[in-house]
């Protein structure tokens, strides 16, 4: 009989079992934000696992010892062997279970309840730090009430005189302390995501959250390696920022790139991976593999995996770099769809990143427009992207054109685009630019023993050149030209760049 010590008897998605506590004390915890929250407890004699066990799910709550505890933890099989010689037995626990679903603080409720906000933010629509703060607390899937300084009932939720314009944007931890202007690692401390690694050592060390950090914190954490993972803003990458990922296998009807990173974020966590937010690796020893954080924290690995992604590409198009923020995006921030109501937005770009906003923002806007150099959309984005954009009313698409300049005052008013064909420029009255034309690898930080290609992209496996490598073996396909040194996902030189292919990578390194 196992006794927990500050240890979970089931975590959140176990498979079912059945557990009896006998002596000690267990919280029952629900993840919301990404935050264990305890909706319940279990006393000495009564069971846990009733509900997976009666219906043949997973647990939809964990169950966490508050103190030293002994359960008698009870497989399905041998369940359903006694059960076969006491039927009164399933009658009992089947009973128990419909009360815990139903019951007063029930799981059906707790379930369907939507999470609180944990945070008000008060800003103004326009203002860049306000947009960056908004972003990164939808990018870490924090809930949060967002008050403008001009909403008739701001005030009353506030709850007093609104911050004046230098201090903001302000942000209110629910129940918590108030901060002006703050930086993204003060935000992460106030709502209790971690920012400090808990040891000095790990097995692995993963640098980037992104689909390819998350596919190796997952696998690393089953082998029952201590790993952790170093993100410099928030879980998800790039692919975090897709509205619709809609070629991804298993999910049918298609999956935002923020609930994709939300389950893979809560699975490394639950199979015991650290993940540390808005921390950065300033510089790796290659030699004794020896990685130094933002702040002087200095982390020992015996691997590490390189999975920090790229950066998107920067448009030099005059007023872009000063509308940032305000109304010009790189990317599509969820958080932004609703602000684009009845307005006519335009999109620079025409991958599928590209093609997934136009159809995100189309459910708002009054108008979407595609501004491409190319001849076609077919020429950058898949075909059931294309189908679908030709089946919305409300998109279209300039081609053969490009953007050369942004205007407005507090916020972006218009944009000029001229046609490589004709040479024509037009100004086009616009609410909203968000940018895809690519992104580029950032890894000048990397010591030079980690060998690059001519662009930047590490090379791995057989594209490692042969006097850069030491060792008698080849390196492992993944392998940079150091031993014990990994990449994978969109940094990695190679020709596909894609979610599943990054998650694969992740995998196997």
């Amino acid at each position: 009989m196992p006794v927990l010590r500050r240890r979970h008897a089931a975590h959140e998605g176990d498979g079912r079992a059945l557990f009896a506590l006998l002596e000690g004390h267990i919280e029952v915890v629900k993840l919301v934000d990404g935050i264990p929250r305890v909706v319940g407890e279990r006393s000495p004699g009564e069971l846990i696992g009733e509900v997976p066990i009666t219906l043949g799910t997973v647990f939809p709550v964990g169950f966490r010892a508050a103190e030293p505890s002994r359960v008698m933890r009870i497989e399905p099989e041998d369940y359903h062997t006694i059960a076969a010689e006491e039927p009164g037995l399933v009658k009992a626990v089947g009973t128990l279970a419909g009360n815990r679903m139903s019951g007063p603080g029930g799981l059906a409720g707790i379930a369907a309840e939507p999470p609180p906000p944990r945070a008000i933010v008060v800003g103004d629509r326009w203002d860049s730090p306000c947009a960056e703060l908004r972003r990164f607390l939808d990018r870490n899937q924090i809930t949060f009430t967002w008050l403008q300084p001009d909403e008739p009932d701001a005030v009353e939720q506030w709850g007093g005189a609104l911050p004046p314009e230098g201090d903001r944007p302000v942000i209110r931890v629910v129940d918590g302390k108030t901060v002006v202007r703050p930086q993204p690692r003060r935000v992460a401390e106030l709502l209790g995501l971690d920012t400090e690694p808990a040891a000095s050592q790990y097995d692995a060390v993963v640098v980037g959250a992104g689909p390819a950090g998350l596919a190796a914190a997952v696998h690393s954490a089953s082998e029952r390696l201590r790993t952790i993972v170093i993100e410099r803003e928030a879980p998800g990458g790039q692919a975090g920022t897709s509205s619709r990922i809609e070629n991804y296998l298993g999910f049918p009807a298609g999956v935002s790139g923020n609930e994709l990173a939300s389950r893979a974020l809560q699975q490394a966590q639950r199979l015991g991976a650290e993940i540390l937010v808005t921390r950065a690796i300033e510089r790796i020893d290659a030699g004794t593999r020896q990685l130094f954080l933002d702040g002087g924290d200095v982390l020992q690995a015996q691997s590490i995996v390189l999975a920090c992604g790229v950066s998107w590409r920067q448009l030099s198009a005059d007023g872009v770099d000063r509308l940032a923020g305000k109304g010009v995006s790189y990317g599509a921030a969820l958080s932004e769809a609703p602000n684009t109501h009845g307005l006519d937005v335009h999109i620079i770009g025409a991958g599928n990143s590209a093609g997934q906003a136009a159809m995100f923002f189309s459910t708002y806007a009054r108008s979407v427009t595609i501004v491409y150099r190319g001849e076609s959309l077919e020429k950058g984005m898949a075909r059931y992207l294309v189908d679908q954009i030709a089946s919305r009313p409300n998109i279209a698409a300039l081609l053969q054109s490009e953007l050369v300049a942004a205007h407005g005052g507090d916020s972006i008013e218009a944009i000029d685009v001229r046609n490589s064909d004709t040479g024509e420029t037009t100004r086009l009255e616009t609410g909203g630019l968000f940018i895809f034309i690519g992104a580029d690898a950032e890894t000048a930080w990397l010591p030079p023993a980690i060998a690059p290609d001519s662009d930047g992209y590490v090379l791995t496996g057989p594209d490692v050149a042969g006097e850069s490598w030491e060792l008698d073996r080849d390196p492992y396909l993944l392998e940079t030209s150091v031993p014990g040194i990994f990449a994978a996902g969109d940094v990695r030189f190679g020709p596909v760049k894609r979610v599943a292919a990054a998650v694969g990578e992740g995998s196997m390194a």
